[in-house]
């Protein structure tokens, strides 16, 4: 089992890769837990929860609302959850984000931990504090940033995936090699049989190499001012296709770290080269969706993207695999490139 440190100025929070989820048994209060998971995840591993009160949500982006928020907080008083209450997600990331959210807001917040069922939530969602709901057709307009005391990542749950869940967490593992690791693409590169029978032992190693960079992004800069906003490769388009589109997130932002290099390539800040590798090793997993987004609906999405500050996006570029930049970019030419993009497929 490994061990993964974030520390930031208000907050311990402990990344626990490798070790059987039912140990979570240990790290929670004897008195006060919730559990927040969904509905599949009930199915095949309720039998084996701790013994707690259980609220479980339909699985699926749909559940991210502040409908679902208010519905939970008010389960959590009838229980009886007070201050010193503690939340524990069992779940992928929207559970996560759910649980992480309304831990935060609860009686002005109370302690949480997540049980990481899922890779996207492993390799990037339950790590870093950042949780939240959609706003109508935004996507996790509504939320903020609170690190949970600990996250178990159980590679032996990612058996029980389906494979286009699995497939979605990929994404967002390719994505941290393509912003911070060259070694863990090259290591992807040569591991697609591995990779797609699920071997235990190299997920543990994908995982820990992928949440180890993330946690020292985080530790630097918890509330994105700079450095985290390395982390957004590939979601401002990912975002847009996700909700235009309705698919998966990491299938989403994999569309989106295409655009993304290609854009990259188009400011001369890759080679042709690179920009053929990235997309290539994304196809070979089948990650890329078609996408055809119309000029009005592109406008509306880019223009409500996060990332927004006035007229101008804080947009991720790679410099080549295992190297991010961040430049200041008009909301006029995101769109405008997207268009261009779109025409000539």
């Amino acid at each position: 089992m490994g061990k993964i440190i974030i520390n930031t100025p208000g907050a311990h929070s402990e990344i626990l890769i490798g070790e059987n989820w039912q140990s979570v048994i240990r790290l929670l209060p004897e008195n006060g837990v919730v559990i927040i998971t969904d509905d599949n995840v009930r199915r095949l591993y309720g039998d084996r929860f701790p013994k707690v009160p259980l609220f479980a949500v339909p699985p699926g982006e749909g559940s991210k609302k502040l409908e679902v928020i208010e519905r939970l907080a008010e389960k959590l008083l009838e229980a009886g959850i007070d201050r010193t209450g503690f939340v524990l997600a069992i779940g992928g990331g929207v559970v996560c984000d759910l649980a992480g959210f309304l831990a935060s807001i609860y009686m002005r917040g109370i302690r949480c931990g997540y049980v990481s069922t899922s890779l996207l939530s492993q390799v990037d969602a339950s790590t870093g504090g950042k949780n939240g709901v959609n706003l109508k057709g935004t996507k996790n307009m509504l939320g903020n940033i609170r690190q949970p005391e600990f996250v178990i990542c159980d590679p032996s749950m990612l058996l029980s995936l389906s494979e286009e869940e699995y497939l979605s967490g990929l994404a967002e593992l390719i994505k941290t090699a393509i912003i911070g690791d060259k070694d863990l693409f090259d290591l992807i590169e040569r591991s697609h049989k591995e990779i797609m029978d699920r071997n235990c032992d190299l997920l543990t190693v994908l995982v820990t190499k992928s949440v180890t960079f993330k946690a020292l992004v985080v530790s630097e800069d918890e509330k994105e001012t700079g450095l985290r906003r390395i982390l957004n490769f590939g979601h401002t388009y990912g975002h847009a296709v996700e909700m235009q589109k309705s698919v998966k997130h990491g299938f989403a932002v994999a569309s989106g770290m295409e655009l993304a290099t290609d854009f990259s390539f188009e400011k001369g800040f890759i080679s042709s080269g690179e920009r053929d590798k990235i997309v290539n090793l994304l196809n070979r997993f089948g990650l890329l969706e078609t996408h055809n987004i119309p000029d009005d609906q592109i406008d509306q999405l880019i223009l409500h993207d996060k990332k927004k500050t006035g007229t101008d996006i804080h947009f991720v570029f790679t410099e080549g695999i295992g190297k991010a930049i961040v430049k200041t970019v008009s909301v006029g030419e995101v769109i405008g490139f997207y268009k261009r993009f779109r025409d000539k497929k």
